[in-house]
């Protein structure tokens, strides 16, 4: 384990009030008392742990102050890392902020790597894996609703689920090793049936951890929403006219939007990753034809799809061969600039072969916008089981996991990884040495031990920190 000390930047880039600089392990103390001058002539060393102390950071070498100061002492083990942490609160400029950690790196700090603060906090026993991954889904949230699934998470709820599971199926490891270690006690059938009723019990509980994944997903991702049509219909208007700001770039000119652009919403509640794609259309220009094969794909991936089309006019053949992409997703039809076009019926009529959810909108003035959201979220209940459009509902109740959902992909793959060997050993369990089962057992074991860090292995570790920002 690592005994150096590390130290970096661990507020935002840019201006702000307050800045802060991070050290943690067995030198950060008297490094920072080396820079750190106290109005009372107090010694870092012999402060009050997790108390502030107000001085200055000067540079030792020429006496200049370099900002004034409030630093916070947290001594081990109660500390995020369990290791010695010092926080020194400065003024939130990036210059302030740049040579304080400059002079904390020269006096015998390294600069911490993305996530290593966590990963000291994992390695020294303070949290599990799935409770490290959940601090990045915390900083990363877009609703309430996932950020308390986050919440749950680092509190333990799913290590708690996973290790009770664990448990049980060690359990059950043990009574096959019994008999194995004891060949002269036959298993009797009826122990073999309450093994395989052990087995099969944990196999269902297992299930549903497993099919919680894509709620789970849905709320740490959002639901993708991707709005497309023809050149000219006014996408990158609908997307600015749903941010309330100008994101995307309009102009008269067909073509202007050339690739793919997300921004996160939060429509009742729902956490939407909404795209503005590049108009479809047959094209010989390579960007353009570029752009509009980003926005196929998008189409393809898309959770709901938005189909815009011009409400000005009558349909073209170019409409009719978007609309016909999405005949067979979950969609939604707006029909555009409901100012400039009278409310006749015929043109929603004839949309309604493409979808069943068709309305008139202007992205311009903001008409039909609410109504627009309200059939999102109901589009969304209609094909979700679990999409409830409400920030309430969205987190008041998981029933069947008692609140636990997999939010990560690398813990589904874990849980059917363990869900396949439990199969493998309940099928061989009847006909098979029980060496075989319990092998697979083992495995089960194993691959549920991924998931909070009790079996891991450097690359886990380096896949999972380096998607921390350089700081936590």
């Amino acid at each position: 384990m690592n005994e150096d000390t590390i130290a970096a930047i661990s507020t935002p880039l840019g201006e702000g009030g307050i800045g802060i600089v991070r050290a943690s392990g067995k030198d950060a103390v008297n490094i920072v008392e080396r820079l750190f001058s106290s109005s009372r002539d107090e010694r870092l060393t012999e402060v009050a742990s997790h108390r502030l102390t107000y001085g200055f950071i000067k540079d030792p070498l020429t006496g200049t102050a370099i900002d004034e100061v409030l630093v916070a002492v947290m001594k081990a083990p109660h500390t995020y890392t369990k290791e010695d942490v010092v926080e020194i609160n400065c003024h939130g400029g990036m210059l302030t902020l740049r040579h304080i950690l400059e002079l904390v790196l020269k006096h015998g700090a390294r600069l911490a790597e993305p996530g290593e603060f966590t990963k000291r906090a994992f390695l020294h026993g303070r949290i599990d894996l799935s409770q490290a991954e959940a601090v990045i889904d915390i900083i990363r949230a877009k609703t309430d609703g996932s950020r308390i699934i986050a919440l749950e998470q680092l509190s333990g709820g799913l290590s708690e689920r996973i290790t009770s599971l664990r448990d049980r199926i060690l359990s059950l490891c043990a009574h096959v090793e019994a008999y194995i270690d004891f060949p002269e006690d036959e298993i009797e059938p009826a122990s073999k049936e309450t093994l395989s009723q052990g087995i099969r019990e944990i196999q269902g509980e297992l299930s549903l951890l497993s099919r919680s994944f894509d709620e789970g997903r849905f709320f740490r991702e959002g639901l993708g929403v991707a709005i497309v049509g023809r050149p000219n219909v006014g996408k990158s208007s609908l997307l600015n006219a749903l941010l309330n700001r100008d994101r995307a770039i309009v102009t008269e000119m067909p073509g202007t939007t050339r690739d793919v652009l997300e921004e996160y919403l939060n429509i009742k509640g729902l956490p939407v990753r909404i795209m503005d794609t590049a108009g479809i259309r047959e094209t010989h220009e390579m960007a353009e034809r570029e752009g509009v094969m980003r926005s196929l794909r998008a189409l393809d991936g898309a959770d709901i799809v938005i189909g815009l089309v011009d409400g000005t006019g009558p349909l073209s053949d170019q409409d009719r061969g978007v609309l016909g992409r999405i005949k067979e997703k979950n969609s939604i039809i707006a029909i555009n600039k409901s100012d400039l076009a009278p409310d006749g019926g015929g043109l929603e009529t004839c949309l309604k072969d493409y979808s069943e959810n068709v309305l008139r909108i202007s992205a311009r003035t903001g008409a039909g916008l609410d109504s627009l959201k309200d059939m999102l979220v109901h589009v969304s209940m209609v094909n979700s089981r679990f999409l409830t459009g409400t920030r309430a509902a969205s987190v008041s109740h998981f029933s069947e996991t008692n609140g636990v959902l997999v939010t990560n992909v690398r813990h589904k793959a874990a849980i059917d990884h363990a869900i396949d060997a439990l199969n493998r050993a309940s099928d061989i369990l009847s006909d098979q040495p029980l060496e075989i089962t319990a092998i697979e057992m083992r495995d089960s074991l194993d691959r549920l031990g991924e998931i909070v860090g009790a079996v891991t292995t450097e690359d886990i570790l380096d896949r999972i920190f380096k998607e921390f920002c350089i700081g936590k």
